[in-house]
């Protein structure tokens, strides 16, 4: 059927010029055959190692023989259900397990236990929406705090709260701006001034909802101080607004705790999850507090307010109870963040790289090294060519960050620990050269 360059000649004459970016020099991308475990083969049968875990879907591995088994099993018993229309019992079991796994576990103990309730959807950006919707039919006030480098998705709700101008510019005049967005903050000491901030932001306009990423993961791989969200917490009680999470990428595992908020031991008022939800099935949820659920919608008159053809899909939800189970059964979380502090130490013994200041940081397998100028400025360059050649050598990486500046790695948590040190290998010689490559091409141009 062809290499990588002939699949991606036929796409570049069907796909939107705006989807799938091909380098003229033909270096990027790839074109995906099939995947196991930590592995991707192309079109032309080369192996490489997923550092990416398919933008953090496929936390316990490429097609998990027990979550293959579990949508394959239920393909054959029951292909597609009717939304909001008639149940399964997949779509049951998730939602007591999405309860069981945040509020009901959050709670236990307490004197303030609570159970969880879920609308299901099929992207995160779908999720973030849902609590969008929530939080102003439950408080009556349309504005909403988020943060300056958060990514919550693509859709027309989640652009207004989506803070880089690139994503939403394009579609301003559409756009009904109900979000402002503060400082995320790097440091404790920078605290009082995000409180002021959100204090400004409610007297413009009344603040229904604070929604926020425990991590950034498309602003950079950001790791705000512990003591964010405990203020955050503070803040919403004070002024009666909702505390909505964006754990869509942090989610299940991936900062070395089952969710990013448990980091601070912080109960929000909604949860947003997708991604490493099913392993591979485009599933999402919004997670709120009964009461607080209960205050946004009604109960069912024969109409539901917000629902689409494939919500609570059967397939997505029998490979969510596979995933989460097997994510459980093999201890995920903890190996998290056991390989992932042992990470970012190996990257910051890396040898210094001329010309050029660095910084790793991180929560569990959601790492990222920040390239950067001695002067300041973001050495995209640099990561750019670091990627592929690190793509020639056979692995998999993204990049993150506004000037994408980040190199990030956030691998399924499946990864053996001698093939991320087999990488880091990797990134030394690949980040050796691309320095000596864009060093010598700036020199030229003088």
């Amino acid at each position: 059927m062809g290499g990588n360059a002939d699949w991606l000649r036929r796409l570049a004459r069907y796909e939107a010029r705006n989807v799938t970016f091909v380098d003229p020099d033909g270096r990027w991308p790839v074109v995906w055959e099939r995947a196991r475990g930590v592995w991707v083969w192309d079109v032309e049968g080369r192996r490489y190692l997923d550092l990416t875990a398919a933008f953090g879907v496929a936390a316990a591995g490429h097609a998990n023989p027990k979550v293959v088994r579990a949508a394959c099993t239920q393909a054959r018993r029951l292909l597609h259900g009717m939304g909001d229309v008639h149940p399964h019992p997949p779509k049951v079991e998730l939602a007591r397990a999405l309860s069981r796994w945040t509020y009901e576990r959050w709670t236990r103990g307490t004197t303030r236990r609570a159970h969880g309730r879920v609308i299901l959807g099929c992207s995160g950006f779908e999720a973030v929406e849902v609590a969008l919707k929530t939080a102003m039919r439950a408080t009556g006030r349309a504005g909403v705090v988020a943060f300056e480098g958060s990514y919550h998705g693509l859709g027309y709700g989640a652009l207004n709260v989506t803070h880089r101008e690139y994503f939403w510019r394009p579609f301003e005049a559409q756009l009904r701006r109900f979000g402002s967005f503060v400082t995320y903050p790097r440091r404790a000491a920078d605290l009082d001034e995000v409180w002021v901030q959100l204090d400004r932001a409610h007297r413009r306009r009344p603040v229904g909802a604070v929604l926020v990423e425990p991590v950034q993961g498309r602003g950079g791989i950001r790791v705000p101080p512990p003591e964010f969200l405990p203020m955050l917490r503070q803040w919403c009680e004070a002024r009666g607004a909702l505390l909505v999470v964006d754990e869509v990428f942090t989610g299940f595992g991936r900062t070395g705790a089952w969710f990013a908020c448990e980091h601070s031991r912080v109960v929000p008022d909604l949860i947003c999850l997708g991604k490493a939800l099913t392993g591979g099935f485009p599933l999402s949820a919004c997670v709120g507090r009964a009461e607080v659920m209960d205050a946004a919608w009604p109960a069912s008159e024969g109409e539901a307010l917000h629902t689409s053809t494939f919500q609570g899909h059967p397939v997505g939800c029998a490979m969510a109870l596979a995933h989460l189970e097997e994510l459980h059964r093999l201890k995920l979380a903890a190996r998290a963040a056991r390989v992932g502090e042992w990470l970012m130490e190996r990257l910051r013994a890396l040898p210094g790289l001329p010309g050029l200041e660095r910084e790793v940081r991180g929560l569990g397998l959601m790492v990222g090294m920040e390239l950067r100028w001695r002067d300041g400025r973001p050495a995209t360059a640099v990561v750019v060519e670091t990627l592929k050649r690190m793509l020639e050598r056979g692995f998999l990486m993204l990049p993150e960050g506004a000037a994408g500046e980040v190199l990030a790695w956030t691998p399924p948590l499946t990864v053996p620990q001698r093939w991320l040190e087999r990488a880091v290998t990797a990134l030394e010689e690949s980040l050796r050269e691309a320095v000596r490559q864009v060093t010598a091409g700036t020199r030229g141009r003088r």
